[in-house]
């Protein structure tokens, strides 16, 4: 008679493959990659995406933040539409806007907002932060 042996794991001898090249894995059995540069390159790849059009926006954003800190040294600044316009400024793309009692609307690119006011012309502003 053959004696039982008890508690005793048993050994999975299943090949996991690469989720980017098909190689066999070695290791731990969670393991998805063979190596970092496939794990990489699979994770880019899904990414890609969603990742380029999150840096056009933020490219975009950050633009217009620069426009508006060059234009605005004195922290108020009137200016005209077409001086916007003429530097690249994209008024498509704002961070936030804040709403006055009277209606007004403040459009902000981070702490950098403008208002419009006059016809063809704005009122840049930059955001006090009355939390410091």
């Amino acid at each position: 008679m053959t004696p039982v042996k008890k508690n005793v794991p048993q050994v999975i001898t299943e090949i996991k493959a690469c989720l980017e090249c098909g190689d066999p894995i070695q290791g731990r059995a969670d393991k998805k990659f063979c190596c970092d540069q496939c794990r990489v390159t699979y994770n880019n790849r899904l990414n890609s995406d969603d990742t380029n059009h999150v840096r056009n926006v933020n490219y975009t954003l950050r633009k217009n933040r620069r426009i508006l800190m060059a234009l605005n040294a004195t922290g108020k600044t009137k200016v005209s539409r077409e001086k916007l316009i003429r530097k690249g400024f994209d008024f498509g793309y704002f961070t936030n806007t804040y709403k006055t009692k009277d209606g007004a609307i403040y459009y902000y690119c981070y702490e950098q907002g403008y208002l419009p006011i006059e016809k063809e012309y704005y009122l840049l502003v930059v955001k006090q932060d009355f939390y410091s």
